[in-house]
């Protein structure tokens, strides 16, 4: 398993990262009614939305963000011209 490095991680990562966990709490809100805003979907398509987006978004989110000390050191070596 890879060692994270929490430390070395940007702030647009953490940003991102923010951005998402409020998403899908909102989301995961809205889906069981207890926020105002109601959905027009049946509960059954509205569980299934709700999966297919929770795992698709942390899916692209850990493939796009470095968290590993091997992922940040490849963005430095990167970004050197």
């Amino acid at each position: 398993m890879k060692k994270l490095n929490l430390k070395g991680v940007s702030v647009q990562t953490w940003v991102r990262t923010a951005v998402l966990v409020f998403a899908l709490v909102n989301q995961a809100l809205v889906l069981f009614g207890i926020s105002e805003k109601e959905i027009d979907l049946n509960s059954w398509a509205g569980y299934a939305t709700y999966a297919l987006t929770a795992v698709s978004s942390i899916w692209s989110w850990w493939k796009n963000n470095s968290f590993t000390d091997c992922a940040q050191n490849a963005d430095r070596q990167f970004n050197i011209k």
